[in-house]
């Protein structure tokens, strides 16, 4: 990755071009190993988007975290326990795996690198319960909740755990601090 003196600036309002978008389950990661690899790719040069480090007060974050990843070159989304039960973790991920399809027939490629936090790549792939429950879920609530988002979103959200999943990630075990 090259320094951010090389990134072009785009009318993004969080101001310009990022190389790497992380995509997290907050409550699951974010003061562990979300936050380490933030820093150390801070530390190395490496232009970052971590939404409570990017994002200002007052403004939408629907909007900028599309933006956000619309101008990433890489994603690294932190599958773990609860990822697949926030909607927004998957709209991420279903933006990431869009992105990154249409950047190779344009011959600019973005690139999804995975890791598995205390989840298997079995579980993101919906093999198991855990993230087949948890889209469950997320489709009862759209039913209770007048339809926030839409079957069809779910839908998507099932095929861009399937396609990450067949992307080589790292596998890491939460030990116990």
């Amino acid at each position: 990755m090259a320094n951010s003196k090389t990134r072009t600036s785009t009318n993004n309002p969080l101001g310009g071009e990022y190389q790497v978008f992380l995509s997290f389950r907050g409550p699951d990661t974010r003061r562990g190993i979300t936050n380490s690899l933030y820093h150390a790719l801070v530390d190395a040069g490496i232009h970052v988007f971590m939404d409570d480090e990017e994002l200002r007060p007052g403004e939408r974050i629907s909007g900028n975290l599309l933006l956000a990843i619309d101008d990433s070159k890489l994603y690294i989304p932190i599958f773990s326990q609860t990822y697949a039960s926030s909607h927004w973790c998957l709209r991420e991920l279903a933006k990431m795996v869009e992105n990154s399809s249409k950047s190779k027939e344009e011959g600019n490629e973005k690139v999804i690198l995975p890791i598995f936090y205390d989840v298997k790549p079995a579980d993101v792939k919906l093999k198991t319960p855990l993230y087949r429950d948890a889209i469950l879920n997320l489709e009862q609530r759209m039913e209770d909740q007048k339809k926030k988002f839409s079957s069809k979103d779910i839908e998507t959200w099932r095929q861009a755990l399937n396609e990450v999943d067949d992307t080589k990630g790292w596998q890491l075990k939460k030990y116990p601090g």
